[in-house]
């Protein structure tokens, strides 16, 4: 079985883990970072082949791959059922799915609603839908749950004002639903990564990326698994005492 980055192999021994859009790029990375430290992985992604093709080598008696359309209310819970019935109780919710606009994103008197509402649905909609399905368990035997936002929600890059208020919209939501589910041994952090290696770059418009890429002081781009490194973290036993935060994976681009 392949993993990627540093692994403890068997630091989520028995725990079953979700990941929304983990067929590519941050989601796939840390799907497999879960798979090399002893998890039950269940993902979800609506490129099947993409899933099929990442996770062809793992061991599929710990794995659940779930072709699906993560705006799709019904298919999420779909997804959720077949998760419990296969691999038990959810004990990690990554919500990684999302993206922007990308090749249809503009400035923002140009843009269009209908492009919004897709950015706010893939992007933030997802992650609610997603949370309340596994919450109620959770409440009962702990957990913990990861959300997506993005550096972009803090820095305001241009030609993303839909996409930054969806991933604001997830701080908030994290924030409030910490607040709510400490008391129950459920922790709820957000990671806000900046320029990574996916295919959601490489289809940004140039002028876009060159910005973002020339405003990171790190000087250079970073990785799928720098993001998965802290996602395995913040989803074990030692980071019990945090909840409510966001973390940036930037290169030093917006410093909280």
């Amino acid at each position: 079985m392949s993993s990627g980055g540093n692994c403890w192999p068997d630091r989520f021994a028995g725990k079953t883990v979700i990941v929304s859009g983990g067929a590519h790029g941050i989601g796939a990375a840390t799907a497999r970072r879960f798979l090399g430290e002893g998890a039950r992985v269940a993902i979800i992604d609506r490129d099947g082949a993409g899933l099929s093709s990442a996770f062809a080598d793992e061991a599929h008696d710990m794995l659940l791959t779930v072709t699906g359309d993560c705006t799709d209310a019904d298919v999420l819970a779909g997804f959720y059922q077949q998760t419990v019935a296969a691999f038990g109780p959810v004990d990690v919710l990554f919500n990684n799915v999302g993206q922007s606009g990308r090749e249809r994103s503009a400035p923002f008197h140009q843009s269009s609603e209908e492009i919004w509402r897709f950015v706010i649905e893939v992007s933030l909609m997802a992650t609610m839908r997603l949370s309340r399905l596994v919450v109620p368990a959770m409440r009962e035997r702990g957990g913990a749950i990861i959300n997506m936002s993005s550096d972009a929600a803090f820095v305001g890059d241009a030609e993303l004002a839909d996409y930054a208020a969806a991933k604001m919209g997830v701080v908030g939501f994290s924030r409030a639903l910490a607040r709510e589910l400490a008391p129950f041994g459920v922790i709820v952090n957000v990671v806000a990564p900046g320029a990574i290696s996916t295919r959601a770059h490489d289809v940004l418009p140039a002028e876009v990326f060159d910005r973002i890429q020339a405003a990171t002081p790190a000087g250079f781009i970073g990785a799928p698994d720098d993001v998965a490194g802290l996602v395995a973290f913040l989803a074990s036993a030692e980071a019990r005492y945090i909840t409510g935060q966001t973390f940036l994976i930037d290169g030093g681009r917006w410093m909280l």
